[in-house]
């Protein structure tokens, strides 16, 4: 019995707990669920084994009080049978087996007593394996509720857990290809390009700027052979013909 007292102690501690207050106590919410089902699990099944012994008990005390009950019956219906026998020898003259029949009659009541007796202080037995059955079986089927209430807040909490972890990858995802974020990767290829291209800006601006001095140099130096020639021709007595003045006058 005290082992029952145990186990009943037991299932009334884990159904009445209070999930999420210990949620809220909790590091590792999911590891502690975990834990719970598995202290659950256990908890239902030696409760299964205690409730199989008590019923079993509570059926073999029941059928010894049947039985208790209907060997009464048959001892108090030989006593009956005995005395009527009596009776009847009496009545015939015949006192020496009328008395047997009486002692007879006389035995089976006290058998049927005995049995009567044991049928009485079983009563209070087996009605209380009545009610051990009937609380165990109601701390079970509680635990059971219990134990799918756990599960459930266990597989909502790992899918959670999933969905947070799905959101922060996402929104990390995100951050890391932001576009307007100027340390991040696409604008530093962005700062290379833009510097590429200043370069490419001023390299054309330099090549333009040194044709032009060398196209304005050529000019500058384009008499110089015509200035050499005359001079060597004054210097040999020979100057090279004036251009005449025209006479443009319109008649």
């Amino acid at each position: 019995m005290a082992e029952k007292q145990t186990i009943l102690g037991r299932m009334a501690q884990l159904a009445k707990a209070n999930i999420n207050a210990l949620l809220d106590k909790a590091e590792d919410p999911q590891k502690m669920l975990d834990q719970m089902v598995r202290d659950y699990t256990n908890s239902i099944a030696e409760a299964q084994d205690a409730v199989a012994m008590t019923v079993g008990n509570l059926r073999l005390a029941q059928s010894d009080y049947n039985e208790d009950v209907k060997t009464s019956r048959e001892w108090g219906q030989k006593a009956l049978a005995a005395s009527r026998k009596a009776d009847s020898l009496r009545a015939s003259g015949k006192e020496a087996d009328a008395q047997r029949f009486d002692d007879l009659a006389k035995i089976a009541i006290g058998k049927q007593l005995q049995y009567e007796k044991e049928a009485r202080d079983a009563e209070p037995l087996i009605q209380s394996q009545e009610e051990v059955v009937a609380k165990l079986k109601s701390g079970l089927d509680q635990m059971r509720n219990k134990l799918q209430e756990l599960k459930s807040k266990r597989d909502q909490l790992v899918a959670r857990q999933k969905s947070a972890e799905a959101q922060n990858q996402v929104q990390d995802a995100i951050s890391s290809i932001n576009v307007l974020d100027p340390t991040s990767e696409l604008g530093r290829y962005e700062d290379q390009v833009r510097r590429q291209e200043a370069l490419a800006v001023g390299k054309a601006e330099v090549a333009a700027s040194s044709l032009e001095s060398q196209f304005a140099e050529l000019e500058d130096h384009s008499n110089d052979v015509e200035i050499e020639a005359r001079l060597a021709a004054l210097k040999s007595d020979k100057a090279p013909a004036q251009i005449e003045a025209k006479d443009f006058t319109v008649y």
